[in-house]
Protein backbone atom coordinates (compact mmCIF):
# COMPACT_ATOMS: atom_id res chain seq x y z
CA UNK A 1 0.00 0.00 0.00
CA UNK A 2 1.38 3.23 -0.76
CA UNK A 3 2.00 5.83 1.96
CA UNK A 4 -0.06 9.20 1.28
CA UNK A 5 1.25 11.17 4.03
CA UNK A 6 2.20 14.43 3.45
CA UNK A 7 5.60 16.02 5.46
CA UNK A 8 6.76 19.46 5.08
CA UNK A 9 10.30 20.33 5.88
CA UNK A 10 11.88 24.44 6.73
CA UNK A 11 15.17 24.99 7.42
CA UNK A 12 17.68 27.26 6.24
CA UNK A 13 20.19 24.34 5.44
CA UNK A 14 19.88 23.11 1.85
CA UNK A 15 21.64 20.49 2.91
CA UNK A 16 19.52 19.50 5.81
CA UNK A 17 16.59 19.85 3.60
CA UNK A 18 18.19 17.46 0.78
CA UNK A 19 18.88 14.27 3.12
CA UNK A 20 15.63 14.89 5.16
CA UNK A 21 13.95 14.74 1.65
CA UNK A 22 15.58 11.54 0.46
CA UNK A 23 15.10 9.86 3.86
CA UNK A 24 11.48 10.48 4.15
CA UNK A 25 10.57 10.12 0.33
CA UNK A 26 12.71 6.39 1.25
CA UNK A 27 10.24 5.72 3.89
CA UNK A 28 7.22 6.35 1.36
CA UNK A 29 6.24 9.98 2.50
CA UNK A 30 5.31 13.03 0.33
CA UNK A 31 7.71 15.85 1.22
CA UNK A 32 7.89 19.25 0.20
CA UNK A 33 10.54 21.80 1.10
CA UNK A 34 11.31 25.47 2.42
CA UNK A 35 13.66 27.24 3.90
CA UNK A 36 12.35 30.06 5.55
CA UNK A 37 9.07 30.41 7.17
CA UNK A 38 7.35 32.95 6.09
CA UNK A 39 7.02 30.65 2.82
CA UNK A 40 5.57 27.89 4.86
CA UNK A 41 3.35 30.32 6.24
CA UNK A 42 2.06 31.06 2.76
CA UNK A 43 1.25 27.54 1.58
CA UNK A 44 -0.32 26.69 4.68
CA UNK A 45 -2.77 29.57 3.65
CA UNK A 46 -3.84 26.77 0.31
CA UNK A 47 -3.33 23.59 2.30
CA UNK A 48 -2.25 21.37 4.85
CA UNK A 49 0.38 18.59 5.21
CA UNK A 50 0.17 15.80 7.78
CA UNK A 51 2.83 16.90 10.32
CA UNK A 52 5.76 19.87 10.13
CA UNK A 53 9.64 19.15 10.34
CA UNK A 54 11.06 22.53 11.42
CA UNK A 55 14.42 24.34 12.49
CA UNK A 56 14.66 26.58 15.31
CA UNK A 57 17.49 28.73 14.43
CA UNK A 58 16.58 30.48 10.70
CA UNK A 59 17.16 34.02 9.41
CA UNK A 60 14.07 36.33 10.02
CA UNK A 61 11.68 34.36 11.46
CA UNK A 62 12.79 31.70 14.00
CA UNK A 63 10.92 27.75 14.26
CA UNK A 64 9.74 28.79 17.77
CA UNK A 65 7.81 32.22 16.47
CA UNK A 66 6.48 30.02 13.42
CA UNK A 67 5.83 27.07 15.39
CA UNK A 68 3.02 30.00 17.25
CA UNK A 69 1.71 31.02 14.11
CA UNK A 70 0.86 27.55 13.07
CA UNK A 71 -0.51 26.79 16.29
CA UNK A 72 -3.08 29.56 15.88
CA UNK A 73 -4.02 28.59 12.18
CA UNK A 74 -3.74 24.93 12.18
CA UNK A 75 -3.73 24.04 16.24
CA UNK A 76 -4.24 20.00 15.21
CA UNK A 77 -0.88 19.87 12.79
CA UNK A 78 2.00 18.33 14.97
CA UNK A 79 5.40 19.92 14.74
CA UNK A 80 8.87 17.91 15.08
CA UNK A 81 11.38 21.12 16.38
CA UNK A 82 14.82 20.81 15.51
CA UNK A 83 17.49 22.23 17.02
CA UNK A 84 21.57 22.03 17.74
CA UNK A 85 21.43 23.69 20.63
CA UNK A 86 20.12 20.69 23.15
CA UNK A 87 20.01 22.22 25.96
CA UNK A 88 16.72 23.01 28.32
CA UNK A 89 15.37 26.17 26.94
CA UNK A 90 15.05 24.96 23.06
CA UNK A 91 13.21 22.07 25.32
CA UNK A 92 10.95 24.09 27.17
CA UNK A 93 10.42 26.84 24.84
CA UNK A 94 9.37 24.01 22.21
CA UNK A 95 6.66 22.25 24.39
CA UNK A 96 5.54 25.65 25.31
CA UNK A 97 5.26 26.56 22.02
CA UNK A 98 2.73 23.29 21.39
CA UNK A 99 5.71 21.72 19.52
CA UNK A 100 4.99 17.54 19.09
CA UNK A 101 7.89 16.41 19.86
CA UNK A 102 11.71 17.65 20.45
CA UNK A 103 15.00 16.59 18.45
CA UNK A 104 18.66 17.71 19.39
CA UNK A 105 20.83 17.42 16.68
CA UNK A 106 22.60 15.46 15.41
CA UNK A 107 19.93 12.94 14.97
CA UNK A 108 19.73 9.68 13.61
CA UNK A 109 17.63 9.69 9.83
CA UNK A 110 15.96 6.52 11.39
CA UNK A 111 14.78 8.49 14.19
CA UNK A 112 13.41 11.32 12.12
CA UNK A 113 11.60 8.25 10.58
CA UNK A 114 10.14 6.80 13.49
CA UNK A 115 9.09 10.23 14.65
CA UNK A 116 7.52 11.40 11.30
CA UNK A 117 5.32 8.70 11.23
CA UNK A 118 4.03 8.61 14.86
CA UNK A 119 3.48 12.58 13.93
CA UNK A 120 1.33 11.50 10.86
CA UNK A 121 -0.74 8.80 12.98
CA UNK A 122 -1.09 11.41 15.73
CA UNK A 123 -2.40 14.29 13.03
CA UNK A 124 -4.78 11.33 12.13
CA UNK A 125 -6.20 10.66 15.42
CA UNK A 126 -6.95 14.92 15.55
CA UNK A 127 -10.59 14.30 14.33
CA UNK A 128 -11.52 12.15 17.47
CA UNK A 129 -9.38 13.65 19.88
CA UNK A 130 -8.51 16.96 20.20
CA UNK A 131 -5.82 18.51 22.42
CA UNK A 132 -5.41 21.78 24.25
CA UNK A 133 -2.35 23.33 23.01
CA UNK A 134 -1.70 26.80 24.18
CA UNK A 135 -1.32 29.54 21.92
CA UNK A 136 0.26 32.11 23.80
CA UNK A 137 3.84 33.56 23.83
CA UNK A 138 5.29 33.18 27.17
CA UNK A 139 8.24 35.51 27.85
CA UNK A 140 10.90 32.93 29.46
CA UNK A 141 12.15 32.62 32.54
CA UNK A 142 15.25 32.80 34.24
CA UNK A 143 16.14 28.52 34.91
CA UNK A 144 18.60 27.47 36.93
CA UNK A 145 21.69 25.31 35.09
CA UNK A 146 20.92 22.16 33.37
CA UNK A 147 23.68 21.09 31.16
CA UNK A 148 23.78 18.20 28.96
CA UNK A 149 24.05 16.89 25.53
CA UNK A 150 24.29 13.24 26.39
CA UNK A 151 21.00 11.52 25.24
CA UNK A 152 19.77 10.58 28.91
CA UNK A 153 19.90 14.83 29.77
CA UNK A 154 17.78 14.83 26.52
CA UNK A 155 15.13 12.71 28.10
CA UNK A 156 15.15 14.48 30.95
CA UNK A 157 14.84 17.81 29.20
CA UNK A 158 11.92 16.48 27.08
CA UNK A 159 9.95 15.75 30.84
CA UNK A 160 10.32 19.01 32.04
CA UNK A 161 8.57 19.95 29.13
CA UNK A 162 5.77 18.10 29.07
CA UNK A 163 5.61 18.31 32.46
CA UNK A 164 5.91 21.74 33.56
CA UNK A 165 2.40 23.03 32.40
CA UNK A 166 0.59 20.33 34.61
CA UNK A 167 0.20 20.43 38.25
CA UNK A 168 0.76 16.65 38.16
CA UNK A 169 3.03 15.29 41.40
CA UNK A 170 6.50 13.96 39.99
CA UNK A 171 8.80 11.90 42.18
CA UNK A 172 12.94 12.30 40.97
CA UNK A 173 14.66 9.68 41.64
CA UNK A 174 18.59 9.44 40.90
CA UNK A 175 22.34 9.46 42.90
CA UNK A 176 23.05 12.08 45.46
CA UNK A 177 24.94 14.89 43.48
CA UNK A 178 22.94 14.61 40.26
CA UNK A 179 21.10 17.52 39.99
CA UNK A 180 17.70 16.46 41.60
CA UNK A 181 16.22 20.00 43.25
CA UNK A 182 17.88 21.77 39.89
CA UNK A 183 15.01 19.57 38.19
CA UNK A 184 11.99 20.44 40.44
CA UNK A 185 13.13 23.88 40.22
CA UNK A 186 12.86 24.06 36.19
CA UNK A 187 9.23 22.18 36.74
CA UNK A 188 8.45 24.92 39.11
CA UNK A 189 9.83 27.83 36.79
CA UNK A 190 8.60 26.56 33.73
CA UNK A 191 4.95 25.64 35.01
CA UNK A 192 1.91 27.85 35.75
CA UNK A 193 2.88 28.43 39.39
CA UNK A 194 6.09 30.44 38.52
CA UNK A 195 5.17 33.58 39.74
CA UNK A 196 4.74 31.77 43.37
CA UNK A 197 6.60 30.43 45.78
CA UNK A 198 9.12 26.93 45.53
CA UNK A 199 9.58 26.00 48.57
CA UNK A 200 12.19 23.18 49.32
CA UNK A 201 12.45 20.59 52.28
CA UNK A 202 15.40 18.16 52.68
CA UNK A 203 14.15 15.50 54.85
CA UNK A 204 16.80 13.90 55.81
CA UNK A 205 18.25 17.39 57.20
CA UNK A 206 15.19 17.96 59.64
CA UNK A 207 15.56 16.01 63.25
CA UNK A 208 12.08 13.95 63.32
CA UNK A 209 10.65 15.88 66.39
CA UNK A 210 10.79 18.43 64.07
CA UNK A 211 9.72 17.28 61.12
CA UNK A 212 6.15 17.86 61.65
CA UNK A 213 6.28 21.59 62.68
CA UNK A 214 8.59 22.62 59.87
CA UNK A 215 5.61 20.69 57.29
CA UNK A 216 3.16 21.84 58.81
CA UNK A 217 3.69 24.64 61.12
CA UNK A 218 1.95 25.05 65.00
CA UNK A 219 0.05 27.31 67.01
CA UNK A 220 1.60 29.60 69.48
CA UNK A 221 1.70 27.48 73.23
CA UNK A 222 1.33 24.21 71.08
CA UNK A 223 4.91 23.15 72.61
CA UNK A 224 7.00 24.44 75.12
CA UNK A 225 8.85 27.25 72.96
CA UNK A 226 6.54 27.50 71.17
CA UNK A 227 5.85 31.60 71.94
CA UNK A 228 4.29 32.60 68.24
CA UNK A 229 2.61 30.99 65.77
CA UNK A 230 4.66 29.65 62.97
CA UNK A 231 3.51 28.93 59.35
CA UNK A 232 4.79 25.66 57.89
CA UNK A 233 5.66 24.81 54.78
CA UNK A 234 2.44 23.88 53.15
CA UNK A 235 1.06 27.09 53.47
CA UNK A 236 4.60 28.53 52.76
CA UNK A 237 3.56 26.93 48.92
CA UNK A 238 0.23 27.59 48.89
CA UNK A 239 -0.26 28.14 44.88
CA UNK A 240 3.27 27.10 44.17
CA UNK A 241 5.22 23.81 44.42
CA UNK A 242 6.70 21.93 47.42
CA UNK A 243 9.73 20.33 46.88
CA UNK A 244 10.16 17.30 49.41
CA UNK A 245 13.81 16.01 49.18
CA UNK A 246 14.85 12.28 50.44
CA UNK A 247 11.46 11.40 51.28
CA UNK A 248 12.43 8.10 51.60
CA UNK A 249 13.50 9.47 55.25
CA UNK A 250 10.14 10.58 56.24
CA UNK A 251 8.89 8.59 58.94
CA UNK A 252 6.11 6.57 59.10
CA UNK A 253 3.52 9.02 61.41
CA UNK A 254 4.50 11.87 58.61
CA UNK A 255 4.15 10.01 55.97
CA UNK A 256 0.36 9.44 56.85
CA UNK A 257 -0.15 12.85 57.30
CA UNK A 258 1.67 13.65 53.84
CA UNK A 259 -0.71 10.95 52.48
CA UNK A 260 -4.05 12.89 53.90
CA UNK A 261 -3.15 15.94 52.51
CA UNK A 262 -2.50 14.95 49.49
CA UNK A 263 -6.15 13.11 49.49
CA UNK A 264 -7.93 16.17 51.12
CA UNK A 265 -5.60 19.29 49.99
CA UNK A 266 -6.05 20.48 53.89
CA UNK A 267 -3.86 20.01 57.09
CA UNK A 268 -4.00 21.13 61.07
CA UNK A 269 -0.88 22.84 61.95
CA UNK A 270 0.56 21.24 65.37
CA UNK A 271 -1.96 22.39 68.08
CA UNK A 272 -4.12 23.77 65.23
CA UNK A 273 -8.32 22.95 65.93
CA UNK A 274 -9.04 24.75 61.97
CA UNK A 275 -8.19 22.73 58.84
CA UNK A 276 -6.18 25.26 56.40
CA UNK A 277 -6.78 24.26 52.74
CA UNK A 278 -3.73 24.35 50.13
CA UNK A 279 -3.33 24.54 46.69
CA UNK A 280 0.38 22.92 46.38
CA UNK A 281 2.19 21.21 43.66
CA UNK A 282 4.36 18.35 45.35
CA UNK A 283 7.14 17.17 43.98
CA UNK A 284 9.11 14.83 45.62
CA UNK A 285 12.43 12.91 45.11
CA UNK A 286 15.21 10.38 46.24
CA UNK A 287 18.29 8.69 45.88
CA UNK A 288 16.45 5.45 47.27
CA UNK A 289 14.99 2.23 46.17
CA UNK A 290 11.22 3.58 47.06
CA UNK A 291 9.88 0.07 45.94
CA UNK A 292 12.39 -1.85 48.63
CA UNK A 293 11.41 0.30 51.62
CA UNK A 294 7.56 -0.14 50.82
CA UNK A 295 8.58 -4.09 50.34
CA UNK A 296 10.20 -3.63 54.05
CA UNK A 297 7.74 -2.07 55.59
CA UNK A 298 9.74 1.07 55.74
CA UNK A 299 7.73 3.08 53.28
CA UNK A 300 3.77 3.60 52.87
CA UNK A 301 2.72 1.75 49.93
CA UNK A 302 -0.32 3.78 49.04
CA UNK A 303 1.74 6.95 49.59
CA UNK A 304 4.11 5.18 47.13
CA UNK A 305 1.52 5.46 44.42
CA UNK A 306 0.08 8.88 45.21
CA UNK A 307 3.78 10.16 44.93
CA UNK A 308 5.00 8.15 41.92
CA UNK A 309 2.09 9.01 39.28
CA UNK A 310 5.46 10.35 37.25
CA UNK A 311 9.15 9.59 37.59
CA UNK A 312 11.92 11.08 36.55
CA UNK A 313 15.15 9.77 36.93
CA UNK A 314 18.53 11.65 36.55
CA UNK A 315 21.22 9.91 35.23
CA UNK A 316 24.94 9.62 37.01
CA UNK A 317 27.44 11.80 35.64
CA UNK A 318 29.51 8.28 34.93
CA UNK A 319 26.21 7.46 32.19
CA UNK A 320 26.97 11.02 30.55
CA UNK A 321 30.46 11.40 30.47
CA UNK A 322 30.21 13.29 27.12
CA UNK A 323 28.89 16.05 29.13
CA UNK A 324 32.14 16.44 31.54
CA UNK A 325 33.38 18.92 29.61
CA UNK A 326 30.87 20.81 28.81
CA UNK A 327 30.17 20.90 32.53
CA UNK A 328 34.07 21.50 33.57
CA UNK A 329 33.73 24.67 31.34
CA UNK A 330 30.89 26.19 33.11
CA UNK A 331 31.52 25.26 36.81
CA UNK A 332 35.16 26.70 35.90
CA UNK A 333 33.77 29.87 34.70
CA UNK A 334 31.28 30.22 37.12
CA UNK A 335 34.09 29.39 39.87
CA UNK A 336 36.29 32.32 38.60
CA UNK A 337 33.52 34.97 38.89
CA UNK A 338 32.33 33.51 42.45
CA UNK A 339 35.72 33.52 43.03
CA UNK A 340 36.99 37.04 41.73
CA UNK A 341 39.83 34.70 40.19
CA UNK A 342 40.99 34.25 36.95
CA UNK A 343 39.11 31.49 34.56
CA UNK A 344 41.07 28.23 34.37
CA UNK A 345 41.96 26.07 31.14
CA UNK A 346 42.33 22.66 31.34
CA UNK A 347 44.93 20.42 29.69
CA UNK A 348 44.09 17.99 26.76
CA UNK A 349 45.33 15.65 29.14
CA UNK A 350 43.61 16.56 32.27
CA UNK A 351 40.30 16.89 30.72
CA UNK A 352 40.82 13.33 29.74
CA UNK A 353 41.72 12.52 33.00
CA UNK A 354 38.86 13.83 34.37
CA UNK A 355 36.48 13.26 31.93
CA UNK A 356 36.65 9.77 32.63
CA UNK A 357 36.75 9.51 36.55
CA UNK A 358 34.17 7.46 37.11
CA UNK A 359 32.34 10.99 39.64
CA UNK A 360 30.87 8.69 42.57
CA UNK A 361 29.75 12.08 43.96
CA UNK A 362 28.09 12.92 40.69
CA UNK A 363 27.81 17.21 39.18
CA UNK A 364 28.11 18.34 42.97
CA UNK A 365 31.59 16.49 42.97
CA UNK A 366 32.53 17.86 39.73
CA UNK A 367 31.55 21.44 41.12
CA UNK A 368 33.26 21.30 43.83
CA UNK A 369 36.82 20.12 41.93
CA UNK A 370 36.54 22.85 39.99
CA UNK A 371 36.07 25.21 42.59
CA UNK A 372 39.44 23.24 44.38
CA UNK A 373 40.99 23.95 41.05
CA UNK A 374 40.45 27.83 40.55
CA UNK A 375 41.73 28.39 43.95
CA UNK A 376 44.79 25.70 44.47
CA UNK A 377 46.15 25.16 41.17
CA UNK A 378 48.90 27.32 40.83
CA UNK A 379 48.71 28.81 37.03
CA UNK A 380 45.96 29.65 34.49
CA UNK A 381 46.88 26.06 33.02
CA UNK A 382 45.50 23.37 34.77
CA UNK A 383 47.47 19.81 34.09
CA UNK A 384 47.02 16.40 35.57
CA UNK A 385 49.42 16.79 38.52
CA UNK A 386 47.58 19.98 39.79
CA UNK A 387 44.33 17.77 40.61
CA UNK A 388 43.32 17.28 43.73
CA UNK A 389 45.23 13.72 45.77
CA UNK A 390 41.74 12.11 45.97
CA UNK A 391 41.67 12.28 42.59
CA UNK A 392 45.02 11.11 41.15
CA UNK A 393 45.35 8.67 44.05
CA UNK A 394 41.99 6.40 43.24
CA UNK A 395 42.85 3.17 41.59
CA UNK A 396 42.26 2.70 37.88
CA UNK A 397 39.17 0.14 39.13
CA UNK A 398 37.33 2.53 41.12
CA UNK A 399 38.30 5.10 38.70
CA UNK A 400 37.97 3.93 34.97
CA UNK A 401 34.16 2.42 33.81
CA UNK A 402 35.26 2.40 30.02
CA UNK A 403 35.34 -0.02 26.87
CA UNK A 404 38.18 2.03 25.46
CA UNK A 405 41.61 0.63 26.79
CA UNK A 406 43.09 3.01 25.30
CA UNK A 407 41.78 5.62 27.30
CA UNK A 408 42.06 3.44 30.17
CA UNK A 409 45.26 2.87 29.35
CA UNK A 410 46.08 6.70 28.92
CA UNK A 411 44.14 8.04 32.54
CA UNK A 412 46.41 5.10 34.47
CA UNK A 413 49.77 6.29 32.40
CA UNK A 414 48.39 9.80 33.75
CA UNK A 415 47.87 8.76 37.04
CA UNK A 416 51.14 7.76 37.05
CA UNK A 417 52.73 10.60 35.61
CA UNK A 418 51.04 12.79 38.13
CA UNK A 419 52.55 10.43 41.28
CA UNK A 420 56.20 11.38 39.69
CA UNK A 421 56.94 7.56 39.16
CA UNK A 422 60.21 7.14 37.62
CA UNK A 423 61.26 5.43 34.76
CA UNK A 424 57.61 5.30 34.25
CA UNK A 425 58.49 3.16 30.43
CA UNK A 426 61.11 0.93 32.34
CA UNK A 427 58.37 -0.26 34.52
CA UNK A 428 54.77 0.30 31.87
CA UNK A 429 55.99 -1.54 28.80
CA UNK A 430 57.14 -5.06 30.16
CA UNK A 431 54.10 -5.16 32.31
CA UNK A 432 51.96 -4.48 29.28
CA UNK A 433 53.48 -7.07 27.41
CA UNK A 434 53.68 -9.55 29.98
CA UNK A 435 49.81 -9.41 30.21
CA UNK A 436 49.57 -9.51 25.75
CA UNK A 437 52.01 -12.90 26.36
CA UNK A 438 49.85 -13.91 29.01
CA UNK A 439 46.66 -13.42 27.51
CA UNK A 440 47.35 -15.14 24.47
CA UNK A 441 48.81 -18.33 26.08
CA UNK A 442 45.63 -18.62 28.25
CA UNK A 443 43.83 -17.99 24.93
CA UNK A 444 45.74 -20.83 23.51
CA UNK A 445 45.80 -23.19 26.34
CA UNK A 446 49.39 -22.78 26.91
CA UNK A 447 50.12 -23.86 22.60
CA UNK A 448 53.66 -21.50 22.39
CA UNK A 449 53.77 -21.94 19.04
CA UNK A 450 50.50 -21.03 18.02
CA UNK A 451 50.45 -17.93 21.04
CA UNK A 452 53.96 -16.53 19.21
CA UNK A 453 51.61 -16.71 15.70
CA UNK A 454 48.88 -14.54 17.36
CA UNK A 455 51.51 -12.47 18.67
CA UNK A 456 53.13 -12.08 15.37
CA UNK A 457 56.49 -12.98 16.96
CA UNK A 458 58.79 -16.03 16.32
CA UNK A 459 58.69 -18.62 19.16
CA UNK A 460 61.97 -18.20 20.12
CA UNK A 461 61.52 -14.55 20.79
CA UNK A 462 58.40 -15.76 22.55
CA UNK A 463 59.91 -18.27 25.01
CA UNK A 464 63.02 -15.66 25.73
CA UNK A 465 60.25 -12.79 26.76
CA UNK A 466 58.91 -15.58 28.74
CA UNK A 467 61.71 -15.51 30.68
CA UNK A 468 62.90 -12.22 30.65
CA UNK A 469 59.09 -11.74 31.81
CA UNK A 470 59.50 -13.86 34.80
CA UNK A 471 56.34 -15.66 33.40
CA UNK A 472 58.39 -18.99 33.60
CA UNK A 473 56.96 -19.57 37.22
CA UNK A 474 53.14 -19.47 35.94
CA UNK A 475 54.28 -21.07 32.96
CA UNK A 476 53.63 -25.03 34.39
CA UNK A 477 50.42 -25.91 32.12
CA UNK A 478 52.20 -24.37 29.00
CA UNK A 479 53.98 -26.52 26.56
CA UNK A 480 57.76 -25.86 25.57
Amino acid sequence: MVNTETIWIIDDDKSIRWVLEKALQKADFITRSFENANGLLAALQKESPDALLTDIRMPGMDGLQMLNKVQISHPDLPVIVMTAHSDLESAVSAFHSGAFEYLPKPFDIKDVVDLAHRACLHSHHQDSEKLNLTTRKETPLPTPEIIGAAPAMQEVFRAIGRLARSHITVLINGESGTGKELVAKALHRHSPRAKNAFIALNMAAIPKDLMESELFGHEKGSFTGAQTRRMGRFEQANGGTLFLDEIGDMPAELQTRLLRVLSDGEFYPVGGYSAIKVDVRIITATHQNLEALVAQGRFREDLFHRLNVIRVHIPPLRDRKQDIPLLLQHFLAHAAQELNTEIKILTPEAQTFLSIFNWPGNVRQLENICRWLSVMAPGREIHVHDLPPELINETPEKTLNTDNWEISLKNSINQQLAAKKPELAKHIIPTIEAILIKAALDFTHGKRHEAAILLGYGRNTLTRKIKELNLDANSSGYDN
